[in-house]
């Protein structure tokens, strides 16, 4: 009976041993998987970071006048100045034309 109980309990410790050895290995695979997602990640947040700061330079108010007057005849772009803008009771509403699509969506 003993010899018995020696051999379960021997059994149940290899097994539970195999199961910490499999435990352990998972363990570290997968510690090198998030090793090595966090490199990917420090990696893609220097380029973002890069690809930011190559935008505003692309971007830079000078730069993009300079490429506006340089493409004038393809583009026919002008600068935006203060004068180009107006107050909302300023604005010309073509009120015969409101009032005509007023009415037929009524009728229909």
């Amino acid at each position: 009976m003993k010899s018995i109980l020696f051999l379960v309990t021997a059994m149940g410790v290899m097994a539970l041993a195999v199961w910490a050895y499999r435990q352990n290995y998972e363990t570290q695979a997968a510690l090198r998987e998030v090793d090595q997602l966090r490199g990917e990640i420090a990696d893609l947040r220097e380029r973002a970071g890069v690809l930011r700061a190559e935008w505003a330079y692309l971007n830079r108010p000078e730069r993009l006048a300079d490429l506006a007057h340089m493409n004038f005849d393809r583009l026919g772009l002008i600068e935006l100045g203060p004068d180009h803008f107006r107050h909302i009771d300023q604005v010309p509403y073509p009120l015969e034309t409101l009032s005509i699509v007023r009415l037929q969506g009524v009728q229909e």
